[in-house]
């Protein structure tokens, strides 16, 4: 086709090629640019609508975890001070009973020698 054409015809079809080329190129890159900011612009909206629902879930997690140390430790404090209560009681009933004590004591460690008697032999015998 341009075979045909005159050199200055030529010329001009060239560079109105080139200059379609060329607007197509800026076209295309508006076109890119435009996707990218509004790709920039979503991202950046995500980012500020999830930091502030991070924080949230991450200060009601460390208000759990308080909750629950605290917890923990009211309970221990309960059972440590039940347990003093025990120890005072036997105390206590030991000052006040010591033969009594003394026979309770003996009753439970026979028993317990002849549950343990009981359960070694009945292994010995499996």
């Amino acid at each position: 086709m341009l075979a045909n054409q005159t050199p200055e015809t030529q010329n001009k079809l060239v560079d109105q090629a080139a200059a379609s080329a060329d607007q197509a190129i800026r076209s295309t890159q508006r076109v890119a640019n435009e996707a990218l900011s509004g790709l920039a612009g979503t991202a950046q909206n995500l980012r500020e609508h999830a930091a502030p629902m991070v924080d949230r879930v991450a200060e009601r997690a460390s208000a759990l975890a308080h909750q629950g140390v605290d917890a923990v430790r009211d309970r221990s404090h309960q059972l440590s001070e039940s347990a003093h209560r025990v120890a005072d009681g036997t105390r206590s009933y030991v000052r006040e009973e010591p033969v009594k004590s003394l026979l309770i004591a003996a009753a439970t460690g026979a028993a317990l020698m002849g549950l343990l008697a009981f359960l070694g032999g009945s292994r010995r015998r499996d």
